[in-house]
């Protein structure tokens, strides 16, 4: 019998790929079935949490910079 090649877990800037794709709501079929049968949830729970956070403080920043150039314009 031949063994399928096994494949490693994904690294971390893969995770970070799949979390952007997840955002977005696009990812390949491949990645999909990479992450699900060979990656750890709580890396994926982890890094969606931090990229959220990161998100919400760009957008927050960002309002208020509009918000102050606006009031002196």
């Amino acid at each position: 019998m031949a063994e399928e090649p096994k494949e490693k877990t994904p690294s971390l800037l893969q995770v970070f790929g799949s979390v952007i794709a997840s955002f977005f709501g696009v990812q390949s079929s491949r990645a999909r079935v990479r992450d699900f049968k060979h990656g750890r949830a709580g890396v994926f729970i982890a890094v969606g949490i931090a990229m959220t956070a990161i998100f919400v403080i760009t957008v927050l920043v960002v309002v208020k910079l509009v918000l102050r150039h606006a009031a002196n314009g």
